[in-house]
C-alpha cells in the first residue's frame, strides 16, 4: 500500500459515518446546502496567486498529473479553491451563498498521527458577505460541531492584516512579508530556535528577528494582546486588521471562557487568506495537530471570474482524520457492524426471510444467517461482532407468530411479536 493512505475497515467507517452525519446536521442547522466538485483541477487553478501561492506549503505538496493531451493537472489540496472556481463560473448565484462539501483532498506532505496524504475534509463556506458577522458564524458553527461530537475543543483566532502590521513594525519589506509570515506561523509547532534559523536563511536582519521574538513570544490574555498590538501597530492595514479583530471578538463575547484564544502568530499555510484566520484544537488530547482551520479569502474567487467581480468569502475546513483519531482515543465505543438484530433461522429460512424483510421495512438494520452455521456458531459470530440482539426463529416461534429475542449483553431471552421486537431493538 502507498504511504500516507489507508483502508477503512467497517469499525472505522462506522465511526466516520456517524461523525460526518453529526457534522452535516450542524451545517444544515446553520442553513448550509451541499455542493460537490471534482478531485482533479487544472494545475494553474491550484497554483494561482490567490490559491496555493508559489511560496506556500500547499503549493509544494500538490500531486501533479499530466493527461494524454499533455495538459498540466493536479489533485486538489483543499475544497476552497474548487469552491472559488465554482462561484466564479456561476455568476447568477444568489448571495450570500452558503455551502458545505465533503470530499477527498490530497497533499504530498510529511506523515504523522492525524496527518495523511489522502484525507477527507468537511468544508463550510459563505461567499458574498464581507461582514465579520459571517466570520463569527463560522467560529460558532465549529464550536457547535465539536460539542455535537463530544470533543473538548477551542479556537485560535488571528487576522492576516494584523500580521502585516506586525511585519511593518519589525521592518520586514513588502517583498519578504509573505515568506516571513509563513515562517512565523511555525513558532507554535517548531519553536523559535527553528524559526530563527529559517529567518536567518532568508537573510532577515538580526534587528528584525529580535523584534519578531519580542512580539510573538509573550504569553498573555486576549485583552492584553489586543492592547499591546494597538500600541505596536501603526500602519493603515494593521489598524484595519485590529478593527476587524475587535469586531469579531465582540460578537463572540458570550462564548464560554477558554474557547476563543487570540494567537497573533497564526497565519495558516495558504497565501489566499486576506483577513481573519482561525484553527481549532483539542484540549488534553494526544492529537495535537489542528482539527479544523480556515479564514477569510476576499480576493480569490474574483481571480477566477471573467468579469473580475469580487466575492468576499470566509470558510473553515474540518480534518476528518485527526477528528477520527481523537474520537478513538477518547474511548468511544467501537462498532464492528451496523446490524441491530441478527436473525438465526432454525430450518425456517424462507419464513425468516419474510420476517427479516418486514423488520427492515420498519427501519431496523437486520442481518440473517445465510450459511446454516447452527445456533452455537451463530451466537459466537454475533458476540464477536458486538451485535446487540439475536432473534431465533424455529417451528415453535412460527406457530406462535413470535421471535425469541436474546439480549446479547444481559443474556436474557423473551418471546415477542414483531411489534414488540421492533420497539425493543429500536429503543437501543
Amino acid at each position: 500500500m502507498a504511504k500516507g493512505v489507508r483502508d477503512f475497515a467497517p469499525e472505522d467507517k462506522i465511526i466516520r459515518d456517524d461523525m460526518v452525519n453529526k457534522l452535516v446536521s450542524i451545517f444544515q442547522r446553520y442553513g448550509y446546502s451541499p455542493l460537490e466538485t471534482p478531485s482533479i483541477e487544472r494545475l494553474d487553478t491550484l497554483t494561482a496567486k490567490f490559491a496555493a501561492g508559489s511560496e506556500s506549503d500547499a503549493a509544494k505538496e500538490i500531486f501533479k498529473l499530466t493527461d494524454q493531451g499533455q495538459r498540466e493537472l493536479g489533485l486538489r489540496f483543499d475544497l476552497t479553491v474548487p469552491f472559488s472556481r465554482f462561484i466564479a463560473l456561476n455568476p447568477n448565484l444568489k448571495m450570500p451563498f452558503k455551502r458545505y462539501e465533503i470530499g477527498r483532498v490530497f497533499r504530498d506532505g510529511p506523515i504523522k498521527l492525524g496527518r495523511y496524504r489522502e484525507f477527507w475534509q468537511c468544508d463550510v463556506d459563505i461567499a458574498g458577505c464581507s461582514s465579520m458577522k459571517a466570520d463569527a458564524e463560522i467560529v460558532l458553527l465549529a464550536l457547535d460541531a465539536f460539542k455535537e461530537l463530544g470533543l473538548d475543543a477551542f479556537m485560535e483566532i488571528n487576522n492576516r492584516k494584523v500580521l502585516y502590521g506586525i511585519m511593518d513594525y519589525c521592518d520586514i519589506t513588502p517583498s519578504m512579508r509573505e515568506s516571513v509570515i509563513i515562517i512565523v506561523d511555525k513558532i507554535a509547532k517548531q519553536g523559535f530556535d527553528a524559526v530563527r534559523k529559517e529567518l536567518q536563511e532568508k537573510s532577515i536582519s538580526k534587528k528584525s528577528i529580535d523584534k519578531i521574538e519580542e512580539v510573538f513570544l509573550v504569553r498573555e490574555s486576549n485583552e492584553e494582546t489586543l492592547q499591546r498590538m494597538r500600541y505596536l501597530i501603526t500602519s493603515e492595514i494593521g489598524i484595519e486588521g485590529m478593527n476587524e479583530l475587535d469586531e469579531l471578538l465582540s460578537y463572540l463575547k458570550f462564548v464560554e471562557a477558554g474557547r476563543i484564544k487570540l494567537n497573533i502568530s497564526l497565519a495558516r499555510g495558504l497565501a489566499y487568506y486576506t483577513g481573519t484566520v482561525f484553527e481549532g484544537f483539542l484540549k488534553e488530547s494526544k492529537v495535537n495537530s489542528s482539527i479544523c482551520g480556515g479564514g477569510r479569502y476576499d480576493n480569490m474567487i474574483g481571480m477566477y471570474a471573467e468579469n473580475a467581480r469580487q466575492y468576499p468569502a470566509v470558510g473553515i475546513a474540518f480534518g476528518l482524520e485527526p477528528i477520527t483519531d481523537a474520537l478513538k482515543l477518547s474511548g468511544q465505543e467501537e462498532k464492528k457492524t451496523v446490524t441491530q438484530l441478527y436473525i438465526i433461522p432454525i430450518k425456517t429460512f424462507k419464513e425468516s426471510l419474510i420476517i427479516a424483510t418486514k423488520l427492515r421495512e420498519a427501519g431496523l438494520k437486520i442481518d440473517i444467517d445465510l450459511m446454516d452455521k447452527g445456533v452455537s456458531k451463530n451466537l459466537d459470530y454475533a458476540n464477536s461482532m458486538k451485535i446487540p440482539y439475536v432473534g431465533f426463529i424455529g417451528e415453535t416461534e412460527l406457530k406462535e407468530q413470535k421471535i425469541k429475542l436474546k439480549n446479547m449483553h444481559s443474556g436474557k431471552e423473551e418471546l415477542m411479536v414483531l411489534d414488540e421486537v421492533f420497539e425493543r431493538v429500536n429503543s437501543q
